[in-house]
């Protein structure tokens, strides 16, 4: 039976030019984790002590998103015939549960601190959050443009603006303890960070986590595809149909293809027009199946 590989690739490849900009917030993120530690010890804060964990992770998840940026620029070979591209994927997943993990630290340590109120000097807690607030927004803003097209970036993007956010709120608690000694905020404060952590990383980790199992993407949809393909003229059928991301931003299909007898090649172009220009599916493995010799009770999707 015969076969078609379908090699337009449109690789998204990252480009060099965003590093200098990762490397500039890995140095202001791990400055400033030294500053809020010191700082947290001294006045007391859990909240801080957090924000500078957090602060941590930020450093750590940025090295990590350069790293991955650095492996996907690598080309296929013999040991990654695919490519390397998913570099920048595994390390998206590793940023959003370490995520994950921080922001369930921080919720136990929150609920210790409401059982067992510490002490809190409120003036330092609020002039090394502001501090803090303004690295984690220029963080932010250097990586902001970066994220909208990677996953990877995203994850290390999001690190910061939980932190900045994170800061204000820190801010927010060390103005209340100055003016009413209110200790509880501090760790209600941390409870309600490690929320909005848990709760960002839950929802960006699963399509991290679909790409990574050969899920198809959100669009186009496997039923979608198979309807089109089963409308071009001379199609009489599709099954073994996979679609899956090869990487974040590059699709693939493979499927068999039943033609009706006297088509010719026909069909095999008409599929790969349809799958470029339609679906934007440029990397496609198309087994034609005459009548006669076509796969028997074979499922749609799946082998």
């Amino acid at each position: 039976m015969p076969h078609d590989h379908g090699h337009h690739h449109h690789h998204h490849i990252p480009a060099e030019g965003g590093d200098s900009r990762l490397i500039m917030a890995v140095g202001v993120n791990i400055l400033l984790t030294v500053a809020q530690i010191i700082a947290g010890l001294f006045s007391g804060s859990l909240a801080l002590i957090a924000d500078a964990v957090h602060n941590l992770s930020d450093a750590i998840s940025l090295v990590l998103a350069l790293a991955a940026r650095k492996i996907a620029r690598r080309p296929a070979d013999a040991a990654m015939t695919f490519g390397y591209g998913r570099a920048e994927v595994v390390a998206a997943l590793i940023n959003y549960t370490t995520l994950v993990t921080v922001s369930v630290w921080l919720a136990v340590e929150g609920v210790s601190r409401l059982i067992s109120p510490q002490p809190v000097e409120g003036w330092t807690v609020v002039i090394v959050a502001a501090i803090a607030l303004v690295i984690d927004t220029i963080t932010a803003l250097l990586t902001m443009r970066m994220a909208k097209d990677s996953v990877n970036i995203r994850a290390a993007f999001l690190h910061n603006v939980a932190d900045a956010l994170g800061s204000v709120a820190v801010i927010v608690a060390g103005t209340l303890i100055l003016l009413y000694d209110w200790r509880l905020i501090d760790p209600i404060v941390t409870l309600g960070i490690a929320a909005y952590i848990l709760w960002h990383a839950g929802s960006e980790i699963m399509p991290v986590i679909r790409i990574l199992m050969l899920g198809s993407p959100a669009s186009p949809s496997a039923e979608e595809v198979i309807k089109d393909l089963r409308g071009i003229p001379g199609v009489l059928d599709v099954h073994h149909m996979h679609l899956w991301h090869m990487q974040e931003h590059e699709t693939s299909l493979e499927a068999h293809i039943v033609q009706k007898d006297g088509t010719g090649d026909k069909v095999r172009q008409s599929v790969k027009t349809l799958l470029a220009e339609r679906f934007h599916i440029h990397h496609s493995v198309i087994e034609i199946e005459p009548e006669a010799q076509a796969c028997q009770n074979a499922p749609a999707i799946g082998h």
